[in-house]
């Protein structure tokens, strides 16, 4: 039977981890996350959740208890943004490291300085290369089917999921979501079998410091050095896009939703020029496709969902036909491009895919990107690759002099 109510996406967030029957909670309050948590801590206190809330100092604390709660075999779960996203960056790097099935929302803000409450996807790009797994999503009902896809992903490969999803734009934005039955996701998602063993009778050191090398322990085994734990890691995330394209058609099999496994297209099927994007920003890009073909330009979309692992043979596929690709993102790597933009590029290159590449800035610190702006971009940029401008990056609706 279908329970549609009208949510935030926060709420959504939270009814993800409530059916995922998480175990552990710990949370730090910091703008726009605060009531993922906030949610979740009021379902624990009333007896709704059967879960252990743990209030900490600090982001850094609070990622610290997931790491342990994990360990210990917990099924766990948290939230935040922007600085508090920062100040984990430490022990984000240790939760991927000890390969634990972590879950994390990011609920996107920019970063200082100057201060800013509002939306980019800075923070979690910032952190790309911490071994987390990251799926962006597009809508409420995306975020609280993800967060129950995120589990079933991590406890299969052994790695973290950040969930992101921008702040304010859908964190604090009503919309239809329908919650799934709570047996339909257990039969869905099966119990966290955890990896780690933690037992009086078998003591043992957890994360201890190791040589370069590999070397025999005590009983004679041959054990990793740290290189060959990275390789592992490395495999697992790189083996993960079969794990995350299998969940997500599992998931449409059992709640009729299917949200594209690794990305997404709109239109591209006799698309003249193919427009890129991640989160809320590729929903408006096509609204702007839809204005361009208005106009006799055939546009297209390719939304990528996740990240990390980078979707580089689904790209290449996507992009195969590709006459011209622009590429707009709420992030920036700075001293360079667009990280987006930048890893289309490189998953392109060698391929004999010559489509040239534009890539725009845009909605850093919230602000406001509307279909008809990204529609006029792309014409802008197909009149400059006409005159023969095959790269470009365009800071969109900024003061650049």
């Amino acid at each position: 039977m279908s329970n549609v109510q009208i949510m935030t996406g926060n709420s959504a967030a939270a009814y993800g981890a409530r059916l995922a029957k998480v175990q552990v909670v710990s949370a730090y309050p910091i703008t726009p996350s605060t009531s993922v948590t906030e949610t979740i801590a009021n379902w624990v206190e009333r007896g709704e959740l059967k879960a252990e809330y743990v209030r900490v100092e600090s982001e850094h604390s609070v990622m610290t208890v997931c790491i342990s709660a994990s360990t210990v075999g917990a099924r766990v779960f948290t939230s935040t943004s922007s600085h508090g996203l920062l100040y984990m960056h430490e022990q984000l790097h240790w939760a991927a490291g000890s390969r634990l099935p972590i879950v994390m929302c990011c609920i996107n803000r920019g970063v200082g300085a100057p201060w800013s409450i509002f939306n980019d996807q800075q923070d979690s790009i910032a952190q790309r290369d911490t071994g987390w797994i990251q799926i962006y999503c597009r809508d409420n009902q995306e975020i609280l089917d993800s967060v129950i896809q995120a589990y079933r992903i991590a406890e299969e490969v052994y790695c973290p999921v950040m969930v992101c999803y921008d702040g304010f734009v859908l964190s604090h934005t009503m919309m239809p979501v329908d919650i799934p039955d709570a047996d339909q996701v257990c039969r869905f998602l099966p119990p966290y079998q955890p990896h780690t063993i933690l037992c009086p009778e078998d003591p043992r050191n957890i994360n201890p410091v190791i040589f370069p090398w590999q070397r025999r322990d005590a009983e004679g085994v041959l054990r990793d050095g740290y290189m060959d734990m990275r390789w592992k890691l490395q495999h697992a995330l790189e083996e993960s896009r079969a794990v995350i394209v299998r969940t997500s058609r599992d998931f449409a099999e059992h709640f009729g939703r299917d949200p594209g496994g690794m990305l997404w297209s709109y239109r591209t099927d006799d698309a003249e020029v193919f427009i890129a994007g991640m989160g809320s920003l590729a929903t408006e890009a096509t609204m702007a496709a839809d204005l361009l073909r208005e106009q006799g330009i055939r546009a297209g979309v390719i939304g990528l969902r996740v990240y990390r692992p980078f979707p580089r043979a689904e790209v290449r596929a996507a992009f195969r036909q590709a006459p011209a690709i622009v590429v707009f993102e709420k992030d920036i790597s700075y001293g360079y491009e667009g990280a987006l933009s930048a890893d289309i590029k490189a998953a392109l290159y060698g391929t004999g895919i010559a489509a040239p590449v534009h890539n725009f800035i845009a909605g850093l610190g919230g602000r406001d990107v509307k279909a008809g702006e990204l529609a006029d971009a792309v014409r802008a940029s197909l009149a400059a690759i006409t005159a023969g401008e095959r790269e470009r990056q365009t800071w969109l609706n900024c003061v650049t002099e």
